[in-house]
């Protein structure tokens, strides 16, 4: 069974920096174009960041130069560094993993997503 597990969301006010982590069981992350997505309230799911199985990264134009998208293959783990976060930033953060077999099609999972409050 596989699962994406949140964490590291909260509360924080503008300009400050939080972390967010996306532990994996169940697949190898290595394997996988992790990313993470945010959909704040009355807006649709959008993508943040992603990472390709061969490293290559990704991102949104709202967040480049302030995220940093990483992963610990060893941990089974990817991290989501959020620095000089703005109000415009609070969303739900979701977790997601992507893979196209040629055996097994297209592997598709989801976090259950971790709420994130930029505000003073």
């Amino acid at each position: 069974q596989v699962q994406l597990v949140e964490s590291g969301g909260g509360l924080v006010q503008p300009g400050g920096s939080l972390r967010l982590s996306c532990a994996a069981s169940g697949i190898t992350v290595s394997m996988f174009t992790m990313g993470w997505f945010r959909q704040a309230p009355g807006k649709q799911r959008e993508l943040v960041a992603d990472m390709s199985s061969g490293s290559v990264t990704n991102y949104a134009d709202s967040v480049k130069g302030r995220f940093t998208i990483s992963r610990d293959n060893t941990k089974h783990t990817v991290y989501l560094q959020m620095n000089s976060l703005k109000p415009e930033d609070t969303a739900v953060y979701y977790c997601n993993a992507i893979r196209v077999s040629p055996v097994l099609g297209t592997l598709y999972y989801w976090g259950q997503g971790i709420q994130v409050t930029v505000s003073s």
